[in-house]
């Protein structure tokens, strides 16, 4: 015994979008590291290797890649490349999604949104899911056993923000989707879960959202490492039993009637 609740010896884990120091991420991919996990990391900029040379400082076998994760060549190309690499892959936390280094976020209304922004906003938080996730399966199927972590958010599947009508729509189908594939692939030892964040302080968080966080019961955004913790969850031996599931990581935002400022209320 080795005194750990959750160890992840020997298990090869993928997380995509983790070229952020201080995102959701990287922060997962710290603490499986921790735990004795094997890293594959994949972001769209070189950053990306500056973080695997980071893990591999404290030890760990870790390696990035590039991939724009939307063009569905390069990620079958960079999935058989992590497999080749590490000799397979147990476990699969899609991360990427909604920020993207030197692409802006759209928040027009449905009655301007251009359709190539609301078709890159679906491609870039829902297709980017599904396409890693096609890819990575064969060898979760092989292995008789995978562990797949989508973060999604509380946008769409809970609540909803103007102008958010793409990013919501791909948000709740991540979920919709996860449901669906936790059925197909639970005879396989595969499970498939949600984590969906509300406001997190990471280092693209805007004013108005650090403002939405302290309007929360908590008073205050979380942490990227507080949703490390349920993703890391998720995604361990422990949690074999929990599959087609969402888990909301908003400080009690969503479950909170009045949000307006506390002095009329509270």
């Amino acid at each position: 015994m080795n005194g750990k609740f959750i160890d992840f010896k020997d298990k090869v884990c993928l997380i995509t979008g983790a070229g952020s120091e201080h995102g959701i991420g990287f922060a997962t991919a710290k603490i499986l590291a921790d735990l004795g996990a094997r890293v594959a990391l994949i972001a769209t900029t070189e950053r990306i290797y500056k973080r695997a040379e980071e893990l591999a400082a404290t030890g760990t076998e870790a390696k990035g890649y590039i991939a724009d994760l939307m063009d569905r060549e390069q990620v079958n190309a960079t999935i058989k490349q992590i497999a080749d690499d590490f000799g397979s892959i147990h476990v699969l936390i899609n991360n990427a999604g909604m920020a993207q280094v030197g692409a802006e976020e759209d928040f027009a209304d449905i009655m301007s949104v251009t359709y190539e922004s609301w078709d890159t906003s679906i491609n870039r938080n829902l297709n980017i899911t599904f396409n890693v996730t096609k890819a990575v399966l064969p060898y979760m199927v092989e292995n008789r056993y995978g562990r797949i972590v989508n973060v999604s958010s509380v946008t769409g599947p809970v609540v909803s923000n103007p102008g958010e009508a793409a990013y919501s729509a791909a948000k709740a189908g991540v979920i919709g989707m996860s449901r669906a594939l936790a059925i197909e692939v639970g005879k396989y030892g595969i499970t498939v879960n949600n984590v969906l964040p509300g406001w997190i302080g990471t280092a693209s968080q805007t004013e108005a959202e650090a403002q939405g966080g302290f309007n929360t019961p908590m008073r205050r955004s979380a942490e990227p490492g507080e949703v490390a913790n349920a993703i890391v969850f998720l995604a361990a031996d422990e949690a074999s039993y929990i599959t087609g599931e969402s888990l909301v990581v908003d400080g009690g935002n969503t479950i909170q009637e009045y949000k307006g400022d506390s002095k009329y209320y509270y």
